[in-house]
């Protein structure tokens, strides 16, 4: 299986993008997953800067919105935003956008039920629009502790069924598979063909090898669905908040070492 590698920007904190590029440059990887921010960057500026280092971007992530909220001037405004990265999306040679709840909202504030559906709505609203610029949206499976509506493999199945828009797929990450299911191997089975994207930290969200991950299972099963898409580095340095990237003065060396222990051991074992 011949893997090309990225790392989620937002982990190296405020650094410019500039200095993030020459770093991954350095690392030798092949993209990033791009913050889809626009007081950051133009999509012009953040293609020049990472094409100057020989650097793909695969993925957006998004910015921190509520598409579930029953509030609907509040759930209005996350579809606009949405919107907004769709267009960015399409200067950037259209990457896939990444999309999940609001980070850090762990319960319904009407019922499950209820945002169930309205998150649904909006992002088939979203959908729609991605599908007339040719672009796909990933449905990305948080852990309990930082999302409450979509956490498995099963409930992403299920949310992109209820969706019913061909463009929408799947993003597993092996940190939040490691707190929510039984088999994480066995859930990228489950995704099989509609596993678009696949992120990548051990265990303690920490480089591969510095936890207790199984991924000699998960890139078994990776190749047994044939998954084609890039892998993703989303190792956070040591600390307290896993929303804060840098937590001291030693944090980016130590993600550096994460990343780039994880690229040697994805590198040696990608067959």
């Amino acid at each position: 299986m011949k893997i090309e590698l990225g790392v989620c920007t937002w982990t190296f904190g405020d650094l410019p993008l500039a200095e993030i590029a020459r770093r991954l440059q350095v690392l030798g990887f092949d993209g990033v997953e791009l913050v889809g921010d626009p007081s950051l960057y133009t999509a012009k500026q953040a293609a020049g800067i990472l094409g100057d280092h020989g650097l793909r971007v695969f993925s957006l992530t998004p910015n921190n919105v509520d598409l579930a909220h029953p509030d609907d001037a509040l759930r209005q405004k996350a579809v606009d935003y949405y919107l907004w990265l769709l267009d960015f999306a399409a200067e950037l040679d259209q990457p896939m956008v990444s999309c999940h709840g609001y980070v850090g909202r762990v319960r319904a504030v009407s019922t499950v039920e209820d945002e169930w559906r309205l998150f649904a709505g909006a992002v088939r609203q979203i959908a729609d629009r991605a599908a007339t610029l040719d672009l796909r949206l990933v449905m990305e499976v948080l852990n309990r502790y930082e999302a409450h509506l979509v956490n498995t493999a099963s409930e992403a199945l299920a949310f992109v069924r209820e969706v019913g828009a061909e463009n929408v797929g799947v993003l597993l990450d092996a940190y939040h598979m490691n707190i929510e299911e039984a088999e994480p191997a066995s859930a990228l089975r489950q995704a099989g063909e509609r596993l678009w994207l696949y992120h990548a930290a051990d265990s303690n969200r920490q480089g591969i090898g510095r936890g207790h991950t199984d991924f000699r299972a998960q890139m078994a099963a990776l190749r047994d669905i044939g998954y084609g898409g890039p892998i993703i580095l989303e190792c956070t340095a040591p600390g307290p908040d896993p929303f804060t990237a840098i937590k001291g003065p030693d944090s980016r060396s130590w993600l550096e070492t994460y990343l780039q222990e994880s690229r040697n051991w994805l590198l040696d074992n990608q067959q």
